[in-house]
């Protein structure tokens, strides 16, 4: 069973950085749509709208500013990678899985270490 220092330390922050990666990646990815893809003007605003809804998703961390966007830089190059592979059949080779998990461990240190 989970326990609430877990949750508070670990499970929320984690959870904060994947919808904030979902806010940006998907809104940048929707106003991707509308100019180099020519979809409807509803995909840009649509996009702007969730693209500032990530910076009011940020705020949400327990950390302050600096560690915060430090590790969601590389919460951000892992799900990029996931987002075009789920969405616009990029396949992954081997040194973007490594480079993906180097960014993931730092962001983990950096976060995550005692203080």
């Amino acid at each position: 069973m989970l326990n609430s220092d877990f949750i508070l330390n670990y499970l929320k922050p984690t959870l904060i950085f994947i919808l904030a990666g979902l806010c940006e990646i998907g809104g940048g990815y929707l106003i991707w749509l509308w100019i180099r893809e020519n979809k409807s003007i509803g995909f840009g605003l649509l996009g702007f709208l969730i693209l500032g809804l990530y910076g009011l998703v940020a705020t949400w961390q327990p950390a302050n500013f600096a560690r915060t966007y430090a590790t969601y830089g590389g919460i951000f190059i892992v799900m990029s990678l996931a987002w075009a592979w789920n969405f616009d059949n990029f396949i992954p080779n081997k040194f973007d899985l490594i480079g993906a998990a180097i960014a993931l461990i730092g962001v983990m240190i950096i976060f995550f270490a005692p203080r």
